[in-house]
Formats: structure tokens, sequence, C-alpha cells
């Protein structure tokens, strides 16, 4: 079904709407209590702009039994619609509650199978964020389509992670009828990987894939420097890591999410600021959690019909841009984006 553009902020003028109950669960105490302080911060600063919003909040510790207390807390708080829970146990135990009550909920939790199981749960959860598989198909969606007329390789440190980011972008390729001129599973954090890319030279590579992380990626781009050997390299999201003894050289590609700031309008940012909050981490998301959560209730109230249908008919225009709901509750689009090392930060390419 086609979405209908919904702007939560516009859907009902806030000072005359009704008064909107939504929960909030996050780890505000222990050790994720960091992460649940900045959704937390976010939810409450786009609360307090809107006059007919009320949020009641409860503390999940990111802990099965949490979960299931703060989902118990919040129905009992009448809420209508919960945004939140960080950790996986938190929300799979809390889901079972809340389905029982009709309340849906929005959560940033990567674990695929939170949605992938909706169909035989009928839980009504909703993924605010990417799912743990979208890295990996964002690497094949987007190289195969660059890489089409290049003489390209890839390899791995044979690591979970790399391994599953290099053979999703194989078997991509190998759909899209590309075949890699060199693949090969390289020893991790070596002083040097001049064999590595000895090889990847000889075999003409032109451009490498490399699953691994930020310090084996600069080691090869420093070593096919030194042999005068000119390719270009990319990786995954492990690329945000801090340098190691050798920095990262301007020109490596990385797959990854854009930083929600650079999401945000200067309107919001300028809103979180005044109200003492930076925003990093889970703090826009919490702000666009209550964006959406609010217009989706008020519209369900006006429509007579369900918040769950709401948020799967509905496209919401939040903090951190549009957003919509796919039939299973994940985002419509994969969020992840190609940037270009600087020499300093990461840029996005066009």
């Amino acid at each position: 079904m086609l979405a209908l553009q919904l702007s939560a902020l516009a859907a009902v003028g806030p000072a005359h709407a009704q008064e909107v109950i939504v929960g909030l669960a996050a780890p505000l105490s222990g050790n994720f209590a960091t992460l649940g302080t900045q959704w937390a911060e976010g939810a409450r600063t786009a609360a307090g702009r809107d006059a007919g919003a009320r949020l009641v909040e409860a503390d999940d510790a990111c802990t099965k039994e949490g979960g299931a207390a703060a989902a118990r807390a919040l129905v009992e708080a009448g809420a209508a619609i919960v945004i939140g829970f960080l950790c996986t146990p938190a929300v799979e135990a809390a889901m079972p509650i809340l389905k029982e009550a009709g309340v849906p909920v929005v959560t940033p939790v990567r674990t695929g199978g939170l949605t992938d199981q909706k169909a035989r749960t009928g839980w009504p959860v909703y993924r605010l964020g990417p799912r743990s598989d979208d890295e990996r198909e964002a690497v094949a969606d987007i190289l195969t389509r660059r890489w089409r007329n290049e003489f390209f390789a890839i390899v791995d440190d044979g690591t979970i992670y790399g391994r599953e980011l290099a053979e999703n972008l194989r078997a991509a390729a190998g759909l899209a009828e590309l075949e890699p001129v060199f693949t090969d599973t390289f020893r991790p954090q070596l002083d040097n990987q001049i064999g590595l890319v000895g090889r990847l030279r000889r075999a003409g590579a032109t451009h490498v894939f490399v699953g691994g992380d930020r310090s084996d990626i600069a080691i090869m781009a420093r070593d096919a420097g030194e042999l005068g050997y000119q390719v270009t390299l990319a990786g995954g999201e492990a690329l945000k890591a801090e340098d190691g003894l050798v920095p990262l050289a301007a020109g490596v590609l990385m797959v990854g999410l854009p930083e929600w700031h650079d999401l945000a309008s200067p309107q919001i940012l300028q809103a979180l600021r005044e109200a003492g909050v930076e925003p990093e981490g889970y703090v826009l998301p919490g702000y666009a959690a209550v964006q959406l959560a609010t217009g989706a209730v008020r519209v369900a109230a006006e429509d007579d019909r369900p918040v769950g249908e709401i948020l799967n008919d509905f496209a919401f225009d939040t903090a951190i841009g549009i957003v919509r709901f796919d039939e299973k509750g994940d985002l419509a689009r994969n969020i992840y984006r190609l940037f270009r090392y600087d020499g300093e930060e990461f840029v996005e390419v066009e």
C-alpha cells in the first residue's frame, strides 16, 4: 500500500489536541544507562515541545525481567504507544504483554527476528533504525551497482563479521553476473599486508572490498601506496573506529550509517541545544520516536482506527527524515549510504 505522508508535528495542532500518553522504556540505570539516557533526553525534548504529549517513563534495565516489568507499568499508566526498549531481551519479554494490551512499540533494536517472525507472533513492533543485516545488504547493493564496470576483488579477515559482508557481496555479484578478479581470506592484525596487496595488484584489481576492521584496511592502503599501486579500498561501518598505529588514508570508501545529526534540521538541533541536550547517540531517534508516536495516536483517534494501522499506512515526517514502515514493521528503506574518507572524516558520496 502506498503510504500517505503525515507530519507528526502538524497532523493535529498540538496546542488544541487531546492528551497523548507515550510510554518510554529504556535502560535508565546500569551498564547501558548512557544509551537509555540519550534516548530519554531526545524523547523528553520532543514531548516538551508538544503541549498535548505526556511521557511516562519506565526503566527496563536492559534485561528480560526489566522489560516485562516496564511493559506492565506502562500499560497500567495508560500508554497508547510505547517507544524504546534498546536491548533484545527487554523488548522480547515486553512484547507479549503489550500485544495483549493492544499497545504498539517503536524500538531501535536491530535484531532481525523481532520483525521477521511478526506473522507468527503478531507482535505490534516497529523498528526505528536499521536491521542487523542491513549493512551487508547495503554493501552488496551499493558496490555491485557502482563497480559493475570495474576490476574488483573481495577479501575478508575470517571473522564472522568480515566473512558475512564478503560472502553476501560475492553472492550478489554472482546474481548480477559479475566475477571478482580475486578473492581471499587474509590474516588480520599483521604489521603489514604487503603479500596480500601484491597479489591484488597482480590480479589486476582496481577496487577491493575488505571485510575487516579499520586498522587492517589502513595498513593495506599504506602498503599499496608504498608499492605505487593505485587501488580503491572499501569496507563496512567498522571503519568508524578510531585510528590505530597506522592512520587511515584519504580515499577509502565506507558503506555505513549517516550521523543522525546530519539528517536533522537546524531548528531541531537548536531546540535540543537550548534544552541542554547534545544531539548524540540515541538522542535524535528518541526525539523522532515521540514525533511519530504522537502523530500516529492522534490520527488513529480522528479516524477511529487502531494505532498499528496508522503506523502501517502512513509515512512520518520526523527529526531524522521521513519514516515509513514496511509490512513487517521494518524501515521501508535501507538507510546505509556510501562515504569517502577525506583524511579527517567520512563524506557522503553523491
